[in-house]
């Protein structure tokens, strides 16, 4: 009888550094996109979607419930007809934005 793994903390390996571990958690196709808008406020799927249009909707999901799950992302469920899901920073994903803006001032920064 096969049995999965019963502890997977356990089997996970640790980062070899930090900043290994830094990536992990914003490493991702839209991730940074996606810290980057809600860092502006809090938005709806739609709007950030509209926000972000090379990403698919199924991808921009994942990653958000990624962000959600890492603690960086708060989704808020309104109970009304339709359905309105709102998005926003925690404030572990606000101690992000310090980073995100020399990122980009990096970014601007470079010779075109």
């Amino acid at each position: 009888m096969l049995m999965g793994n019963v502890n997977d903390d356990h089997n996970k390996r640790q980062p070899a550094c930090p900043a290994e571990a830094a990536i992990e958690i914003v490493g991702g196709r839209w991730k940074l996109v996606i810290l980057y808008w809600l860092g502006k406020g809090t938005l709806r799927f739609g709007e950030l979607h509209k926000r972000i249009p090379g990403a698919t909707q199924q991808m921009l999901t994942k990653q958000l419930r990624q962000l959600e799950t890492d603690g960086l992302v708060t989704r808020e469920i309104f109970k009304e007809i339709p359905p309105k899901v709102e998005y926003s920073l925690t404030d572990f994903g606000r101690t992000f934005s310090p980073i995100l803006d020399a990122l980009c001032d990096w970014g601007s920064s470079k010779k075109r």
